[in-house]
C-alpha cells in the first residue's frame, strides 16, 4: 500500500507560482504507477489536474492546467512535483496527491481510479 505525503502549499497572489510536492513510500518493486494530482474547492467535486506514468514519465494534463502547470518526478527520492505558474484565484483548492498501480487510465483524471491518497495541501490564490 502506497503512502503519500503532500507539502508545499500556501498563499500566493494571482500570477504567482507555487510548487507542491508528494513524497511516496511503500512502492512495490518493479511495478509502475500512475501518480496524479487532484484538487477540490469548497462545494465542488474533486477534479484531476495532472498525472504522470512512472513507466515512461509520460504526463497528462487537464485543460485547466495545460500551459501553466508541470508535473514531474524524482525517482531517486520517490517524489512527484506539481509546478504551478500563472496562478489564478480559481486555482484555489485543496490539492491531493494520488497513486494507482499501472497505467494512467482515463488520462489519470478520474479520482475513482486511484486507491491511495495523501492528506492534501491547501493552495490559496488571491
Amino acid at each position: 500500500h502506497v503512502q503519500l505525503v503532500e507539502s508545499g502549499g500556501g498563499s500566493v497572489q494571482a500570477g504567482g507560482s507555487l510548487r507542491v510536492s508528494c513524497k511516496a513510500s511503500g512502492y512495490t518493486y518493479r511495478i509502475n504507477y500512475c501518480m496524479g494530482w487532484f484538487r477540490q474547492a469548497p462545494g465542488k467535486e474533486r477534479e484531476g489536474v495532472a498525472a504522470i506514468y512512472t513507466g515512461f514519465d509520460l504526463p497528462y494534463y487537464a485543460d485547466s492546467a495545460k500551459g501553466r502547470f508541470t508535473i514531474s518526478r524524482d525517482s531517486a527520492s520517490n517524489t512527484v512535483y506539481l509546478q504551478m505558474n500563472s496562478l489564478k484565484p480559481e486555482d484555489t483548492a485543496m490539492y491531493y496527491c494520488a497513486a494507482r498501480s499501472g497505467d494512467c487510465i482515463n488520462r489519470g483524471q478520474r479520482p475513482a481510479d486511484f486507491g491511495s491518497w495523501g492528506q492534501g495541501t491547501q493552495v490559496t490564490v488571491s
